[in-house]
C-alpha cells in the first residue's frame, strides 16, 4: 500500500475503532506576556471577529500577535499621556502648587489616551 501524503511528511495515524485517524497537534509556541491592552483585543476578536481569531489560534500565532498588540498599544498610550501634558501645560510645578488641580487634570488626560488607543487599536 503506498503511503498518504501525510505519512510521506511524517505524520502518523492511530485507529480508534474501525478508524484510522492521523495524530495532529499544534507546534509549541513560545508564551510571550499579554497585558490589559492584549486582553482586551482578545476579548474583542472573540466576540466580533470569529474567523479571524481561529485563524490566528490554529496557526499558533495568536499569543505573538496580542503581545505585540499589547506592546504597540501600550507605548502610543504612553506617548499620548506625555504628548497631551506637554499640550495642556500639566508640569510638576502644577503638581507641587495644586495637588488636587494635578489629579484632575492628569485623569482627564489619562481617560482621552485611552480612549483613543481602544478606538485605534483594540476595538478597530
Amino acid at each position: 500500500m503506498s503511503k498518504t501524503i501525510f505519512e510521506e511528511m511524517g505524520g502518523t495515524y492511530v485507529q480508534q475503532g474501525d478508524y484510522y485517524l492521523p495524530c495532529l497537534s499544534l507546534s509549541e509556541e513560545k508564551q510571550k506576556p499579554v497585558g490589559v491592552w492584549g486582553q482586551r483585543h482578545l476579548r474583542y476578536i472573540k466576540e466580533h471577529k470569529r474567523a479571524f481569531y481561529t485563524n490566528l489560534l490554529t496557526s499558533c500565532k495568536l499569543n505573538s500577535y496580542l503581545a505585540d498588540i499589547d506592546e504597540q498599544a501600550e507605548e502610543m498610550f504612553s506617548r499620548l499621556v506625555k504628548q497631551l501634558a506637554e499640550k495642556e501645560n500639566v508640569t510638576e510645578k502644577l503638581k507641587a502648587e495644586n495637588q488636587m488641580e494635578w489629579v484632575r487634570k492628569m485623569n482627564n488626560i489619562r481617560n482621552k489616551a485611552m480612549e483613543t488607543v481602544n478606538t485605534e487599536m483594540i476595538f478597530y
